[in-house]
């Protein structure tokens, strides 16, 4: 019996269906661009075994977790580190035990798809996780992850990933990336830039790593000349490691576009500790159109994420710091907040930011009419609450219509569960084929126009905007 059915996400009407099977079956199989995501470097650089079930599939997904906990399972009971990296749960078989006999929770959810997905066409097993098949499962998969073709590597080429990117702080080594390029192994995975510690008042240490900033590029960044210039070298070291583009997660959209005077006096302030939430957010503003400009000069993609009250539960940012499923969606507003960094860079046709929000309802009023309209700016494909059949549905009947297919950068899976990637993908592609189909039965699209269609939005736009 498949975990998974062949005809998942397509059309219920028949005409429509046979249509969407056609389109997937002329994609399915084309190599996976992954442009945005979080998985580990050293996986790549040392292609060493994964350690067991639990350490591949629970303990880094905050999709699994943030589930689970939502139900008063504990993050200590499933292996999360506190944020000093230890852990008070360390048997990976008590973990995923616990993870098996909650399973049901993801019924519906797009986690179950992934997970299902996974454990059907990357370990081959064809039997609902359940508390009655947990040990099962777990001796299946801990076997497989011995072999040597269950390494990252040879993962890697089975999932057919053609390039993948990975999130470094400004202030990273790049030592994984730099064991990656001296290797003779063939796989491309690159870095992107996220300088939020470095640009964030508000973040922890911030000053500290700024005077961090400016050792690492030999330049006094405690001043705001100095600043701009440690930006600029640390970029250029990131893009000659491979890094294609820029990373910003901004609560809001705001930007600014102060006199140089008025953004030394603010910096100062930010420096010296003694700045109020208004300082801190108009700062983040400047340094998003300071960025754009240095994405004009460099020619690095800029990706803003906004929308986000991150890290909303004190108590979990306190014991087991960020990234911990407790990113919130908010309210947000784009028309005035980046019209500072629009007036200044937008109309520029060789610069590309790529928005991305998870305010649903922000798409149609505001977002597809700003990429519609500005050169720069493109919209970035549904993420988070959103990377789901409906949310994804719902993103392309709220955008299409005004900035139409091409100022949209395809799919990007966002993801720190390496093996849910294909999954992702997959969803993505299906997704997509569907809502192809119904324009071609409506009318609305011509049927060879909907085949080249969806092999731009399963590759070619993410691998060109994104410079791959």
């Amino acid at each position: 019996m498949a975990l998974t059915d062949p005809d998942r996400l397509f059309p219920i009407e028949p005409a429509a269906r046979n249509v969407a099977r056609e389109l997937y079956d002329s994609i399915a199989d084309l190599p996976i661009i992954s442009p945005h995501g979080h998985t580990d470097p050293s996986w790549f650089a040392q292609n060493n075994h994964f350690v067991d079930p639990a350490q591949l599939f629970v303990v880094p997904d905050h999709y699994v977790f943030r589930m689970l906990v939502s139900q008063g399972v504990k993050l200590t009971d499933l292996g999360v580190p506190f944020a000093d990296g230890s852990v008070e749960e360390n048997d990976p078989r008590k973990i995923w035990d616990l993870f098996a006999k909650n399973y049901h929770l993801f019924r519906g959810t797009p986690s179950q798809m992934w997970l299902d997905h996974s454990f059907e066409h990357v370990f081959g097993i064809d039997e609902v996780l359940s508390q009655d098949t947990a040990e099962s499962y777990y001796q299946h998969i801990d076997a497989k992850l011995k072999e040597d073709a269950f390494r990252p590597r040879q993962l890697y080429d089975q999932f057919g990933i053609e390039a993948i990117a990975t999130t470094e702080s400004a202030l990273d080594d790049l030592k994984w990336h730099k064991q990656i390029n001296d290797s003779d192994w063939n796989g491309r995975v690159v870095t992107t830039y996220r300088p939020d510690a470095t640009v964030d008042p508000e973040f922890e240490g911030f000053s500290d790593n700024v005077r961090q900033l400016g050792e690492l590029t030999e330049q006094d960044a405690t001043h705001w000349q100095g600043y701009l210039k440690a930006h600029q070298i640390r970029r250029a070291y990131f893009k000659q490691m491979g890094a294609t583009a820029t990373d910003h997660g901004h609560a809001s959209a705001r930007t600014e576009n102060l006199d140089p005077k008025s953004a030394e006096e603010l910096f100062e302030k930010a420096m010296s500790g003694h700045f109020t939430s208004e300082d801190a957010d108009q700062f983040r503003g400047q340094m998003l159109t300071e960025m754009a400009r240095m994405s004009l000069d460099d020619g690095l993609v800029m990706q803003i994420h906004c929308g986000s009250y991150r890290n909303h539960s004190a108590v979990v940012f306190k014991h087991h710091g960020r990234d911990k499923g407790f990113d919130i969606p908010t309210a947000t507003n784009y028309v005035d907040a980046l019209k500072p960094m629009l007036d200044a860079v937008g109309m520029e046709p060789d610069l590309t930011i790529i928005i991305f929000t998870l305010d649903e309802t922000s798409y149609s009023r505001e977002l597809a009419p700003l990429a519609g309209a500005y050169p720069a700016l493109k919209l970035g494909p549904a993420w988070w609450f959103f990377d789901s059949y409906e949310g994804m549905k719902r993103y392309r009947e709220t955008v299409t219509e005004t900035c139409g297919f091409y100022n949209t950068v395809g799919f990007n899976d966002d993801t720190r569960a390496f093996c849910s990637i294909p999954a992702r993908h997959d969803v993505a592609r299906r997704s997509d084929c569907a809502y192809l189909a119904n324009l071609v039965l409506t009318g609305r699209l011509r049927k060879q126009d909907a085949f080249e269609l969806a092999h731009d939005l399963t590759y070619r736009l993410a691998k060109e905007a994104y410079r791959l």
